[in-house]
């Protein structure tokens, strides 16, 4: 049985992207804009690998980096794992001062680094290599590609999924959930699954992953993917926020953070799940560890559908900084570890879900030994599909920092969708151009 996460996703993107937002100040990296990539040196042999995360994820990692020791007994590679909290702003100084780690992991805010010049493109090596993007990754390569080049090459990858409780669905006689439900579907369960304040059908959809989702499945987006300009005030994307507002204000089926807070303290959608106070949550995999712990009868089935199928997926990257010395030996080292022996202990460890398409689809993940109950694990790789491809635009953190400012009091139910829309509308466009690509 794998150990119990002490931080969720969930936490860990809010710290990230807060400890980014304040690592990309004015100037910051610039000296790298016009430099050249180092070429490579083979005589350095040592390469640092920065992660984040808490010790399950060292756990992980050290087993993977002890492989790809085997496999290049020549080198040294060296795990560094930074907290959560301090992880951007690390790694900026590091690479700031040319101290840069030789690996380094990165999620949404990857082309904060590579829009500065400060990561290798990967282009020629992979082509080099071999490697079949698509074949490997599927689509979630996208979003390692800015500009034309790519500059990452996926690690881990899962969509947001939908946790439910068995046995709440069967005093109700509900059927369990599908990929087929629609908004309508979903909202009549919710709602007859929530019994005032003492049980809620849902776990809410403020967290941006899941509004996102909503807003792509109805047609619209965050930033349109041809222009690359803001247009959270489309029509498509104020219906979807409304619905999503109107989960904890008008359908009383999710709790409000009021909600939440009488619960217990410092409770979240996922503690409440887990304590069966809520029947249905959406988030990551992360919520399975725990979970596989407990005692409460669950599931899991792909998030819910509007119009159009889509939803996010939370994932990872490794990269090579330009202050790597040795590019070369590097990429090596990352093919290894994204390749179907350097992903496999990130599914038999029950760490996340693993990109690599191959691993991905294995026993070693679909079935593995920590886990005991009969739960649907092929709903990841069933989801692939239906995950959004999203520009990760360079200004991605000063654009979550500008999100968490603008809908607080939206979740609050003090403004409606079309007023907060419109606000945060303006605020963006004060920061985020066209697209260059």
């Amino acid at each position: 049985m794998r150990q119990r996460r002490t931080l969720d996703r969930r936490t860990l993107l809010s710290g990230t992207v807060a400890a980014a937002g304040a690592a990309t100040v004015a100037g910051c990296g610039q000296i790298f804009a016009e430099a050249e990539i180092k070429e490579p040196d083979p005589s350095h042999t040592r390469f640092v690998m920065t992660v984040w995360g808490g010790e399950p994820d060292r756990e992980a990692y050290q087993a993977r980096v002890d492989l790809a020791q085997e496999q290049f007994p020549e080198y040294e590679i060296v795990l560094q794992l930074i907290p959560d909290a301090n992880y951007a702003q690390k790694v900026q100084t590091m690479i700031s001062s040319d101290t840069g780690p030789d690996i380094m992991q990165v999620a949404e805010d990857i082309n904060v680094y590579s829009s500065r010049a400060q990561l290798v493109p990967l282009d020629e090596m992979i082509a080099e290599a071999g490697i079949d993007m698509e074949r490997t990754f599927g689509d979630v390569r996208e979003g390692y590609v800015f500009e034309g080049s790519t500059y990452g090459i996926p690690d881990r990858s899962g969509a947001a999924i939908l946790y439910y409780n068995r046995d709440l669905f069967d005093d109700k006689g509900i059927e369990y959930p599908t990929g087929d439900w629609d908004w309508e579907t979903f909202l009549a369960a919710a709602t007859e699954l929530t019994e005032g304040k003492e049980q809620f059908g849902f776990g809410g959809a403020s967290w941006w992953p899941l509004w996102f989702s909503l807003i792509e499945q109805n047609g619209g987006h965050v930033v349109d993917p041809d222009t690359g300009l803001p247009q959270i005030n489309s029509e498509e994307a104020v219906d979807a926020l409304q619905w999503a507002q109107d989960l904890f204000f008008a359908h009383e089926v999710a709790p409000s953070e009021v909600d939440l807070s009488n619960m217990g303290p410092d409770m979240g959608p996922d503690g409440a799940f887990e304590q069966g106070l809520i029947a249905m949550n959406s988030t990551g995999f992360w919520a399975i560890g725990s979970l596989a712990e407990g005692d409460l009868n669950w599931d899991v089935a792909p998030f819910f559908r509007g119009r159009e199928q889509a939803v996010s997926a939370f994932g990872s990257a490794l990269t090579i900084p330009r202050s790597a010395r040795n590019s070369r030996g590097s990429f090596e080292i990352i093919q290894f570890l994204t390749g179907v022996e350097g992903q496999g202990p990130i599914a038999s460890r029950g760490q996340d879900v693993p990109a690599n398409i191959d691993v991905q689809t294995s026993d070693t993940f679909l079935d593995p030994e920590w886990m005991d109950e009969d739960v649907d694990l092929e709903v990841f790789p069933n989801s692939a599909d239906m995950i959004s491809s999203r520009q990760f635009i360079p200004e991605w953190n000063q654009m979550q920092n500008t999100i968490t400012d603008a809908t607080a009091t939206f979740w609050l139910g003090q403004r409606n969708a079309r007023e907060m829309a419109d606000d945060l509308q303006e605020r963006l466009e004060a920061f985020i151009g066209p697209s260059s690509s």
